[in-house]
C-alpha cells in the first residue's frame, strides 16, 4: 500500500511516501508557493512520483496537513460574513465577557473588536427563543425574519452565514431551520450553525467559533476542492484526507463542512510526527520542538499520550476557540525570522519571515533583510554546497552582506551579530517551552527535547542546554518529520454535550442517554465515510470542575453503563487532575459535570518502523573539515568542526562536537560539549555524555 504526506508550511512543503508492503520511506521538499500552496504540494508529489518511478495511479491514501485555515485566521483574510441571531443580541460577538486581554492595557489590542469576524452592519436579528434546561420554545422562530434577513445578506454581498442562536447547544432545532431558509434563498453561500460547530455552552465563544468556520469556510473549501481537483489531474486516485487540529485526520468532505476543526494542522501532525520517532528510542516523556522557516511549535508528550488544550487556553489569533485542539505553543521563530533594530533601539528577531519568497539572503531569491538562517551561514553551521541535499546552494555572500549591515547598525563584529541573532531566537524559544511546561508544574528536566523540521536540529542542543534537558532527539528525517506524522494517526472525530450535573445529583440515567446518543451520531458520522462500528475505538470523557470554577478539566469516563460505582472513578480522577495541575484539590467540595464527550478513531493505514541502519564510519562519513563559530564559556570562539554525511555515520558509536550532520532535509549542529550517536532506529541522539 502507498501513502502520500504532504504538509504546507510556510517556507517548504514537506512530502514522503510510505511503502508499508516493503517498509520503504521517500522524502522530497519543494518551496512553498504562497499564492496558492496547492500548486506546490501537487508539482512535489509530480516530482516525487517522477524521480521514484512511482505510478500516481497506484497511490492508495494522500493525507494532507495545511495552514489555510490558520493563516485566513491570523492574516485576517477570510470571506465577507454575515450572522443572523437573536433580538437583542446582536453584539456577543463583539463585546466578549468583558475580560480585557491584558488587564492593565489602556492601548491594547482586541482581536474581536478591531478586526471583527462578522462587521456589526452584517448582523441581523430575528425572533424566536429557546430557554433551558430542556429547551422549551419560548418564542417560536420568525421564520419570514430569517428569509428577510437572508435576502437582505445576499443583496449586501457576503459570502458565508452563520447562525447563531442562545441555547442551540440544548436543542439546535431553531439553527436547523433557519439554515434551511437561508438556502433556500441563498443557495450559493457557505451557511454554518453554532450547534454542528460547537453544541455547548459560553455564547461568546460558541458564537466567535462558528462566525471563524464561515469566516474562513469559503477559502478551505476552495481549497480543498482545488487540492482534490489537481490531485485528480496526476492520476491519483487515493482517498484525500485532511489532518485536523485534535490529533486526527477528517475526510475532505468533513473539511469543507467545518474547516475550523483544521487550524493547527501541522503543527498537530509535527507532534504526532516527534511522538513516533521518540517511541523508537523508548522515549515516551517528551517536548516535540518543531522549527520551520516562519515559526517555532512546542508540544508536549507523556506517556505517549499528546496533552490537549483546555477551553481557556484555545485561542487563535486572539480568538477564542472551542474546538478539539492538541495543545500546542506557537511563536513566530524560525530560520526565516528577520534581525532588526526597532524603534527603540533594541536588538529583536521575529516574528516577521521572509518566507521562502524573496527568503532569507542566502536563498539568493532577492532577500535584503538578515535572518536566522543568515546568521547560521555567517557562523559556518550551514555547507552552502549541502544545503537540501546539494539541490539549493546558499549564497554565503549575500548573507555576509546582510549581516554585516545589521553589525554596523550595533557596533559589533559580524560573529557576535550572528551569535546575538540566534541567542535571541534560541531564548524566544526556551521562554515558549518553560510556558508549556514550568508554568503547568512540569519540570523540563524531565523530558528529552524531540528537535525538527527544517530548523529545529540546528538550535535544539542549544535550547535543551538552557533548560538543562538532558537529551536531544533528532528523528530519521528532520525536516519531514509533520509530513510523517499524518501517516501515524487515525480518522478521529469528536462529539460534545453539555450537560450541567452536580455530584450528589447526577441523573445517571440521562447520562447513560445521551453518551449513547453521540455514539449514535459518532457511528453514522464514520458509517458515511464506509467504517462499519466495529473498526471504530469510542473513549468517553468528561469536562468537570468544582461547583463555582469557571473552567474545566477533561476527565476519562469508563465505558459501559454509568452508576455510582462508575461516578466514584470519575470524581476521583478529577480530583487527581486538579492536584497534578494545580498542586492542590478539595477532597469535600463538591463536582459539576459540564459536558460529556465522545472521541472516535477509525483506524487508518500507517507508515511503519524505520529499518534497522547498519552505519558505516566516522571517516567514511566525513565531508569535510571547516570552521564554526561557538559560544563558549561566554566567549565566542572558531572550532575546527568536521562536517557529516548521516547517511554512513557508524551506529552506536559516540563522537563529540563540534560537528555538523548533514542530509537532504535538515541540518543538525553538535556544539562543543556535546557527543552525538546515531541509533540503530535511525534517531540520532545528542547529550553531554559519550554513549558506553
Amino acid at each position: 500500500m502507498l501513502l502520500i504526506g504532504v504538509d504546507v508550511g510556510g517556507t517548504f512543503t514537506d512530502l514522503v511516501v510510505s511503502d508499508t508492503d516493503e517498509n520503504a520511506v521517500l522524502i522530497h521538499k519543494v518551496p512553498t508557493t504562497a499564492e496558492d500552496p496547492s500548486i506546490g504540494a501537487i508539482d512535489g508529489i509530480r516530482e516525487l512520483c517522477r524521480r521514484n518511478a512511482i505510478d500516481p495511479g497506484s497511490v492508495d491514501h494522500v493525507f494532507h496537513g495545511t495552514t489555510i485555515a490558520t493563516n485566513a485566521v491570523l492574516e485576517y483574510d477570510g470571506a465577507r460574513t454575515g450572522m443572523i441571531t437573536n433580538k437583542g443580541y446582536r453584539d456577543i460577538l463583539h463585546i466578549g465577557r468583558h475580560q480585557r486581554p491584558q488587564n492593565y492595557s489602556i492601548m491594547q489590542d482586541i482581536p474581536w473588536q478591531n478586526q471583527p469576524l462578522v462587521r456589526r452592519r452584517h448582523r441581523k436579528v430575528v425572533g424566536g427563543r429557546l430557554v433551558p434546561p430542556r429547551g422549551e420554545e419560548l418564542e417560536p422562530l420568525d421564520e419570514e425574519g430569517v428569509r428577510e434577513a437572508a435576502r437582505e445578506l445576499r443583496d449586501e454581498g457576503v459570502d458565508a452565514i452563520v447562525v447563531c442562536f442562545l441555547f442551540s447547544y440544548i436543542d439546535p432545532r431553531h439553527e436547523d431551520r433557519a439554515k434551511e431558509i437561508v438556502l433556500e434563498e441563498y443557495p450559493e453561500a457557505f451557511v454554518t450553525t453554532s450547534a454542528s460547530v460547537t453544541p455547548q455552552f459560553r455564547e461568546f465563544e460558541r458564537f466567535t467559533t462558528a462566525a471563524m468556520n464561515a469566516f474562513i469556510g469559503p477559502k478551505v473549501r476552495h481549497y480543498v476542492n482545488n487540492f482534490a481537483g489537481r490531485l485528480r489531474e496526476t492520476k491519483v486516485e487515493g482517498t484525500l484526507h485532511i489532518m485536523g487540529s485534535n490529533g486526527g485526520v477528517a475526510t475532505a468532505n468533513m473539511v469543507a463542512e467545518r474547516p475550523v476543526l483544521t487550524l493547527l494542522s501541522g503543527p498537530a501532525a509535527g507532534v504526532l510526527g516527534g511522538a513516533k520517532a521518540a517511541s523508537i528510542a523508548g522515549r515516551d516523556r517528551l517536548i516535540t520542538f518543531d522549527v520551520g522557516g516562519t515559526s517555532a511549535d512546542i508540544g508536549i508528550v507523556i506517556d505517549g499520550r499528546f496533552s490537549e488544550a483546555t477551553a481557556r487556553d484555545t485561542w487563535i489569533g486572539g480568538y477564542p476557540v472551542m474546538v478539539p485542539m492538541t495543545d500546542i505553543n506557537t511563536i513566530g521563530a524560525g530560520g526565516g525570522s528577520i534581525a532588526y533594530v526597532d524603534d527603540g533601539g533594541a536588538f529583536r528577531v521575529g516574528p516577521q519571515s521572509a518566507g521562502s519568497r524573496p527568503g532569507p539572503a542566502a536563498y539568493g531569491h532577492g532577500g535584503e533583510r538578515p535572518t536566522v538562517t543568515d546568521a547560521n551561514v555567517v557562523l559556518g553551521r550551514l555547507d552552502k554546497d549541502n544545503f537540501l541535499g546539494g539541490e539549493m546552494a546558499l549564497d554565503e555572500t549575500a548573507a555576509h552582506r546582510v549581516i554585516g549591515e545589521l553589525s554596523s547598525k550595533l557596533g559589533l563584529d559580524k560573529h557576535e551579530t550572528a551569535s546575538g541573532v540566534l541567542t535571541i531566537l534560541n531564548s524566544n524559544m526556551t521562554n515558549a517551552i518553560r510556558a508549556s511546561t514550568v508554568q503547568k508544574g512540569l519540570d523540563p528536566r524531565a523530558f528529552a527535547l524531540v528537535a525538527f523540521g527544517g530548523a529545529g536540529p540546528l538550535h535544539g542542543a542549544e535550547v535543551a542546554e538552557m533548560l538543562n534537558i538532558p537529551e536531544v532527539i533528532v528523528p530519521p528525517h528532520p525536516g519531514i518529520t509533520s509530513a510523517t506524522g499524518l501517516l501515524t494517526t487515525d480518522l478521529k472525530y469528536d462529539q460534545i454535550k453539555t450537560e450541567f450535573m452536580v455530584q450528589g445529583a447526577v441523573d445517571t440515567a440521562k447520562l447513560d442517554t445521551d453518551f449513547n446518543a453521540l455514539e449514535k451520531s459518532l457511528l453514522a458520522q464514520y458509517g458515511a465515510d464506509g467504517l462499519q462500528a466495529n473498526e471504530v475505538d469510542l473513549v468517553r470523557s468528561g469536562d468537570l470542575r468544582y461547583v463555582g470554577q469557571g473552567y474545566e478539566l477533561r476527565v476519562e469516563f469508563p465505558a459501559g453503563t454509568i452508576d455510582d460505582a462508575a461516578l466514584e472513578k470519575v470524581w476521583a480522577g478529577f480530583h487527581e487532575q486538579h492536584e497534578a495541575g494545580y498542586g492542590h484539590h478539595f477532597p469535600d467540595n463538591p463536582i459539576e459535570i459540564v459536558n460529556i464527550r465522545l472521541t472516535g478513531s477509525g483506524e487508518m493505514p500507517k507508515i511503519g518502523n524505520p529499518r534497522a541502519v547498519t552505519g558505516g564510519s566516522l571517516d567514511d562519513a566525513r565531508v569535510r573539515v571547516g570552521t564554526c563559530v561557538f559560544r563558549v564559556g561566554g566567549a565566542l570562539a572558531e572550532f575546527d568542526t568536521a562536517y557529516y554525511d548521516r547517511a554512513k555515520l557508524p551506529v552506536d558509536q559516540s563522537f563529540s562536537g563540534p560537528a555538523v550532520i548533514l542530509q537532504q532535509d535538515a541540518t543538525t549542529v553538535v556544539p562543543p560539549g556535546w557527543f552525538a550517536t546515531l541509533e540503530p532506529g535511525d534517531n540520532i541522539i545528542l547529550t553531554h555524555e559519550a554513549k558506553s
